[in-house]
């Protein structure tokens, strides 16, 4: 192939990032989009492609020869449906994160691509920012030794905003947000670390958001809309204090990674900034970022050599686009991993093993704390793909 021609299914606010794959004169072009709602369908022609097709049954999409591959950007409960489908019908799969909203929708989709002998990519587009891509190189570099401590902690200023007027505040949607919204960090911790989490200890539970407001109600037609702090006028305007709300919005995990490692991670959705704050640590000092500063900091340990003499500031250069950049870049290397045969950053296993602890995390939240471990993966599933050599 010297050019790929992609369908889009799911054409909600995430689809824009498949400008990046429009380049007509490039390697790669949008030619088709899918969603049931037909008010999408302009937004997206004028984001994307002003010719690109539009329809409502992602079965048509996919049923079209001239279409290589198709990037999945539906809701989540709704992935491994049209995962599994688009492998089936022998394309080339992008898939947003999270890959399911249970294990058991991820193990079906990764025997899906196994059988299919197509390419598959998860979005995890956190692993091609700047700041994370240079805490990984310094981390492997050794600068901070064996890693034995991950503390992660996530306040998410804009929490109604993106999750509590929307679908994403009911559990039969997403699970929890320790799989929607912690996916990404859950596998960050996977990769600095180097290991998969093998059990969890979690607690947490809905502590501002929800409450007894009818699950009918919107922002625009609330009688308290001018006093209420969360009131929104578009696009998402469900009451974040319906009634159907069950998700929670204060969640604290404990991990225990394979090798020992230690792990915490914490999400909040009230709080009024929003920073993701990671530090690392190892046997020969520590690394830790700065979102609001745009830094990175490594102290090491005292260990008779020069480095006791001073600690190191890295200034992560700034990048253009959405994401930090980070978009533009996993869009084209999903291109280049079906033209040049560059692998993944991120495995599809990855994809899967960040649903597996979100879920074994939500599990031990609703039941008081217990102690849940990782469901284990089957013996094909390995991390570097060589069960998979059909690829190569």
């Amino acid at each position: 192939m010297k050019e790929i021609r992609i369908g889009v299914i799911g054409l909600g606010w995430r689809s824009g990032v498949a400008h990046y794959w429009h380049r007509p004169e490039g390697r790669s072009v949008v030619v088709a989009g899918v969603d049931i709602d037909p008010a999408r369908w302009d937004k997206f022609r004028q984001r994307v492609n002003p010719d690109a097709d539009v329809m409502n049954d992602y079965r048509a999409l996919l049923e079209r020869q001239d279409i290589d591959a198709v990037a999945i950007m539906t809701p989540d409960y709704c992935h491994a449906e049209h995962a599994v489908a688009a492998l089936r019908a022998g394309k080339h799969v992008y898939c947003e994160k999270p890959l399911g909203i249970t294990v058991e929708e991820c193990d079906r989709i990764l025997e899906a691509w196994r059988a299919s002998g197509k390419h598959f990519m998860i979005g995890f587009n956190m692993r091609y920012m700047n700041m994370y891509r240079t805490m990984k190189e310094i981390i492997d570099s050794g600068a901070i030794g064996e890693v034995k401590a991950v503390w992660v902690r996530h306040f998410v200023g804009l929490g109604s905003d993106y999750y509590y007027h929307s679908w994403h505040g009911s559990s039969r949607n997403t699970t929890s947000l320790l799989l929607q919204k912690a996916s990404h960090d859950i596998d960050m911790i996977h990769w600095l670390a180097g290991r998969y989490t093998e059990k969890v200890v979690a607690f947490g539970g809905v502590d501002y958001f929800g409450g007894s407001k009818p699950n009918d109600l919107t922002c625009p037609e609330c009688p308290e809309r001018e006093s209420c702090p969360e009131a929104r006028f578009g696009p998402l305007v469900q009451c974040a204090f319906r009634e159907e709300v069950d998700v929670e919005d204060n969640s604290m995990v404990l991990m225990e990674l394979e090798g020992g490692i230690k792990a915490s991670y914490m999400q909040c959705h009230f709080t009024p900034d929003y920073e993701r704050n990671y530090t690392i640590i190892g046997t020969e000092g520590r690394i830790e970022n700065n979102e609001t500063d745009n830094k990175v900091i490594v102290k090491n340990r005292k260990t008779n050599t020069w480095r006791e003499l001073s600690d190191v500031v890295y200034d992560i250069k700034k990048a253009e686009g959405s994401h930090n950049g980070a978009d533009q870049k996993i869009c084209d290397d999903f291109i280049a991993m079906l033209l040049d045969g560059k692998e993944p950053v991120a495995q599809p296993l990855a994809g899967r093993m960040s649903v597996a602890v979100g879920c074994a995390a939500t599990e031990s939240m609703r039941s008081g704390g217990a102690v849940v471990r990782v469901k284990e993966r089957q013996p094909w599933m390995t991390e570097d793909g060589a069960s998979l050599a059909r690829l190569s």
